[in-house]
């Protein structure tokens, strides 16, 4: 996988169903397009943040549940080729006219993955995360990012994938710049972790922060490359992966 579209999508809870439904009735015009991997993930473990959090980066209502999803494609070139049928093809314009959540609060963009670490496995669980990063900070937040690679992967970890913002733009309602408050100069990374189960998850979680290598002594870069108060994640449980 060399290119990530990104999803974080405010769904009426009630809608699960609907929603599920019209996923998988595109799963096999996206295969036709080019999509290599489509995930969806329900809202299932996602804190309010003091500063920053994935219900305001679609300004979810109350009854809402955050989607975070995303396809996979060998390349940008494939993606956007991909994007030009989804915008011609009548089938998808059906689709659109029924979409059992408001498409004006979704976000979405582009991102090429700056580490990509998959050690095999089905995925029973996700972490997600946006995190907004100064440009200049991208190789200390690329380190920063293969450190903590070896902490998930012995924590029971299948795969860690980090990307970076290559083709966001500014929304009308929202968009992932507003998403992390991002400020002048910072770009945001679309980041999550797969593991096998919630539970496999939440015990690799209290290893990880028993585990020295978690202290900032031993950190390897000494200063993180973001600002974490803007940092916004939460878990995800798969509804579809395919």
């Amino acid at each position: 996988m060399s290119y990530v579209e990104g999803f974080v999508i405010p769904v009426p809870a009630a809608n699960k169903a609907a929603y599920l439904r019209q996923a998988e009735d595109s799963l096999a015009l996206f295969k036709e397009f080019g999509v290599e991997r489509m995930v969806e993930c329900w809202g299932d473990d996602v804190p309010d943040g003091k500063v920053t959090d994935f219900k305001g980066a679609v300004k979810a209502e109350q009854g809402e549940i955050v989607m975070f999803s995303w396809m996979e494609y060998p390349d940008r070139a494939a993606r956007d080729a991909a994007n030009e049928k989804i915008m011609s093809d009548p089938r998808m314009k059906e689709m659109g006219a029924n979409m059992p959540f408001d498409g004006k609060r979704m976000i979405f963009g582009g991102f090429t993955p700056i580490v990509d670490e998959n050690y095999g496995g089905a995925m029973g669980y996700a972490d997600g995360y946006l995190v907004p990063v100064p440009e200049a900070n991208k190789e200390a937040y690329r380190e920063a990012a293969l450190f903590m690679v070896d902490l998930f992967k012995d924590a029971g970890a299948t795969r860690i994938v980090e990307a970076w913002a290559d083709d966001i733009r500014n929304g009308k309602v929202t968009d992932f710049f507003r998403a992390v408050k991002a400020e002048e100069g910072e770009t945001v990374v679309y980041s999550w972790v797969e593991w096998p189960s919630k539970a496999v998850r939440d015990a690799g979680w209290k290893q990880m922060e028993a585990d020295d290598r978690m202290k900032p002594e031993n950190q390897k870069v000494k200063e993180a490359p973001f600002d974490g108060k803007r940092m916004i994640y939460g878990g995800f449980a798969p509804i579809l992966d395919a």
